[in-house]
């Protein structure tokens, strides 16, 4: 009788010290951490038939036909913008653009529309704000209803994560904001 107590006293202090620990849980998954530096803008300059202030951040791709790409290297994002005349087909300008966004609809929880309307620039559109994990978070059209159309489409170098993008959305959402209220088309 006396081996038994023997054993099981030194047993329990080692079973108590050895249960002591804390529990070991795998770690979350983590994200990238995205910095910003306040926005400095600049003029775009070029043989265009528009202008607006972009990100003095943002890299200037001009590609045909007066289309340009909008590229934040450090966001891994481009601002896709397409420019196309006006040759009496404004309303098929409207649809294209408009049926663009809403293809998004199947892995948006929902996308919310914003009217723009700047009568001294003569700059009337629309921008799109598409909530969830669709291809592109924010997209937008501009026109002078007579001449002019402008599209843009923002998208990210990456799986849509609607949640770990979102800081870099709301940055980019203030930069296409002021595109929209600077864009002045040229005669």
């Amino acid at each position: 009788m006396q081996f038994h107590k023997l054993f099981f006293i030194p047993f329990a202090v080692l079973l108590l010290f050895v249960s002591c620990k804390e529990e070991q849980l795998p770690k979350p998954a983590s994200y990238l951490r995205l910095d910003y530096r306040t926005a400095q803008y600049n003029m775009l300059v070029g043989n265009l038939p528009f202008e607006f202030r972009y990100n003095s951040g943002a890299k200037i791709h001009l590609k045909k036909n007066n289309w340009i790409d909008v590229e934040y290297p450090n966001m891994k994002a481009t601002l896709v913008l397409t420019y196309s005349p006006v040759k009496n087909n404004l309303r098929e300008l409207f649809k294209d653009a408009e049926n663009l966004t809403f293809k998004h609809m199947i892995k948006a929880d929902d996308i919310q529309a914003m009217p723009f309307e700047n009568r001294d620039r003569k700059v009337y559109g629309k921008m799109f704000e598409v909530y969830g994990n669709a291809a592109t978070q924010i997209q937008f059209h501009a026109t002078d209803s007579t001449d002019n159309f402008l599209t843009g489409a923002l998208y990210f170098y990456a799986k849509p994560n609607y949640d770990s993008i979102l800081p870099a959305v709301h940055y980019l959402r203030k930069d296409i904001v002021q595109l929209m209220e600077t864009l002045s088309w040229k005669k």
